[in-house]
């Protein structure tokens, strides 16, 4: 098993086979973030940054023009619209770590907005189900007008 690199404010797996499959799992280049991309260039948005150095590394940013776009996978985010059920091991662990990450999540979105960002969360059940909502929503971003959805539900 190779060693994980903490940052001491997420809690710590207490198995190491939550270790294992947490280390397996990409952190960016996702298949939503991928076909996310194809839709940006597919729209004539191309020339977007990775992992940009704005308040909570969005996926995908516009500096230029502040755009950030955040791809949200469902499961490690806590989709709304999943609503997928707490894994049945290590509960604990789990839910410190999914309210570590939706805490997390808001305080990204908080810090863009303050710093002028227009923020589009996308989550990954969106990107197979939803493809044109996520294309109004990234219309709307560039053409200067917040549409519903732009930001995700309260959390």
């Amino acid at each position: 098993m190779r060693p994980s690199v903490r940052d001491k404010r997420s809690p710590v797996p207490l198995n190491e086979n939550t270790v294992k499959s947490m280390q397996g799992n990409r952190r960016k280049d996702t298949g939503p973030e991928i076909e996310v991309r194809k839709m940006l260039r597919e729209m004539g948005y191309p020339g977007y940054r990775l992992q940009w150095k704005a308040p909570g590394h969005p996926d995908i940013a516009y500096p230029g023009r502040k755009i950030a776009i955040l791809v949200n996978g469902c499961f490690w985010h806590r989709c709304p619209k999943c609503n997928l059920p707490m894994p049945e091991h290590n509960r604990d662990y789990w839910t410190k770590k999914f309210d570590y990450n939706v805490r997390h999540d808001r305080e990204t979105l908080e810090a863009l907005q303050a710093d002028g960002w227009t923020v589009v969360v996308i989550w990954g059940c969106e990107v197979k189900k939803e493809p044109n909502l996520i294309r109004k929503r990234i219309s709307a971003a560039f053409s200067g007008h917040r549409s519903p959805g732009s930001s995700p539900p309260s959390w």
